[in-house]
């Protein structure tokens, strides 16, 4: 099946058989001065996976700073010749592919020729006079399909066995109409069925096919020259083979042609032509000034995060071994994880008849990690996730640091100022301030603390929580101080927050 659960589940447990393997929770890397240098370490994570869960070939990559760092290919690309594999082996990705169908959406609509908002009946008339679930069911919008929340019924036993479904037959399906899971709008529940649809969105309103319309609107650009869709009339000297694990053998899957239902999971790409695709990602953050360098614009890139609020939670065994409840949303193609070992995970696996993917994006850190197999459902969540975890634990995945905004600096100048008179009636405080506590209250706050902790050095540097927040810790003589500053929502710097505490 086309596999794309709920990443919190996927890193849980991708398949049933990475379920059953128990391991060790993976010792803490050293730190690294590169991430080849973490190379061996990394490779044998991957290869004691394919060992025991019986996957042929895999290769996986590293993405750093909008550069590939690492790239390796293990095990064979074709049981019966032993050709290996290699970073220009071809993969199907499964429903990895639905980034690239909401990312031509998202261009499209930042084209003005579409609406999210929309019906999506609007772009595809065979939805037209669809019997809803209740008289007072609204229509499903293009961003329900987006977001998985238009009603329909997971579908991942059935979605890739459509993978060939001529356009016509998908036409006359749609024109049929479909049953309801629930009313649209109301839960996420996945569905292959929607992502075909937004695929058909993709073809009425570019005017080509979407295969076509993706390929040379955001592959093309981005240097993807071996991705496409169709597998068959492609070079099929470098193509992983796919492969089911059956009566303790390889058994080879058969191929399935390009088709209408590709928009969900019909994507064949190389390693060495999906680390740009990850790259371009990655660079949407952080938000900053400067020339667009991409098919979409930076802003478009970073709505990939922002889930449908209807956000999942789930226990699961961490990398490092511990037990933590893991929230995730799925937002535009990709599901963002709140993991508690590594933390914001963007991510989105695919699994198909012989083939089994993931990728792993750390955008705050610019870090991306993905991987291909060619064994049925072998999404090889497990290792990616250790892998992430390793980098984390190297110093090579670690966020980057917010910058001291010029009035976050001033803000905190005239903290140290107030701490150092013993004055606060010298900032420029917000209204609320002696509201919520007097003057003459915190001038004293001041000099108790002061008489408790001793002298403190004040050239700590101010930690940012945004543009116009911080806290700070200084060292004193008996002790520690902490503080916050906050500006006030107002064109004129002001403090609505400014604090000293003693810290243990």
């Amino acid at each position: 099946m086309i596999r794309a659960l709920s990443a919190a589940l996927l890193l849980a447990s991708s398949t049933a058989a990475s379920a059953q393997v128990v391991a060790p929770a993976p010792a803490a890397a050293p730190r690294a001065s590169s991430v080849e240098g973490l190379e061996p370490q990394l490779t044998m994570i991957f290869d004691t996976w394919m060992k025991q869960t019986h996957v042929p070939g895999l290769v996986y990559g590293v993405v750093q700073d909008g550069k590939l760092v690492l790239v390796r290919g293990l095990g064979v690309q074709n049981v019966a010749s032993g050709k290996p594999v290699t970073p220009d082996s071809l993969f199907r990705i499964a429903s990895m592919s639905k980034a690239f169908t909401a990312m031509a959406i998202l261009k499209l609509r930042d084209e003005d020729r579409l609406s999210l908002d929309a019906p999506a009946e609007r772009y595809v008339p065979e939805m037209r006079g669809w019997t809803y679930p209740s008289a007072d069911s609204r229509r499903i919008r293009v961003a329900d399909l987006l977001h998985h929340t238009a009603g329909f019924v997971e579908d991942n036993p059935w979605g890739d066995r459509q993978q060939p479904l001529p356009e016509a037959a998908f036409s006359a399906m749609l024109k049929s109409g479909v049953p309801f899971a629930q009313t649209p709008g109301q839960r996420m529940e996945y569905s292959n069925l929607g992502y075909a649809t937004l695929g058909r969105i993709v073809s009425n309103v570019s005017g080509v096919r979407y295969q076509d319309y993706i390929r040379r609107e955001i592959m093309a650009p981005l240097g993807m020259t071996s991705t496409g869709y169709d597998v068959l009339n492609g070079p099929q000297d470098v193509r992983a083979l796919g492969y089911r694990w059956q009566d303790d053998a390889w058994v080879r899957e058969p191929d399935m042609a390009d088709g209408a239902f590709g928009a969900m999971g019909g994507v064949q790409t190389s390693a060495n032509d999906y680390w740009r695709w990850v790259a371009f990602l990655l660079s949407g953050w952080p938000a900053r000034d400067g020339a667009e360098a991409g098919p979409i614009k930076r802003a478009t890139v970073r709505e990939i995060v922002e889930g449908a609020n209807f956000v999942s939670t789930v226990d699961k065994a961490s990398a490092s071994g511990r037990m933590c409840r893991v929230a995730t949303a799925y937002g535009m193609g990709w599901s963002v994880v709140n993991d508690c070992d590594v933390g914001r995970i963007v991510s989105h696996s695919g699994g198909y008849p012989g083939y089994g993917s993931i990728v792993m994006m750390l955008p705050d850190a610019g870090v991306g990690v993905f991987a291909f197999a060619n064994r049925t459902y072998a999404g090889p969540s497990k290792p990616v996730l250790e892998v992430l975890y390793q980098l984390r634990q190297a110093g090579l995945a670690d966020e980057r640091a917010l910058p001291v905004s010029t009035d976050l600096a001033r803000a905190y100048d005239i903290a140290r100022d107030v701490w150092k008179r013993g004055d606060p009636a010298r900032a420029p405080l917000a209204n609320n301030v002696a509201l919520d506590r007097d003057l003459a209250r915190r001038r004293k706050d001041i000099v108790e603390l002061k008489e408790r902790v001793g002298a403190c050095r004040t050239d700590a540097p101010i930690m940012p929580i945004s543009a116009m927040e911080g806290t700070f810790t200084w060292t004193c003589a008996n002790g520690n101080v902490a503080g916050r500053v906050q500006r006030a929502p107002t064109p004129a710097l002001s403090l609505q927050v400014l604090s000293f505490t003693a810290a243990e």
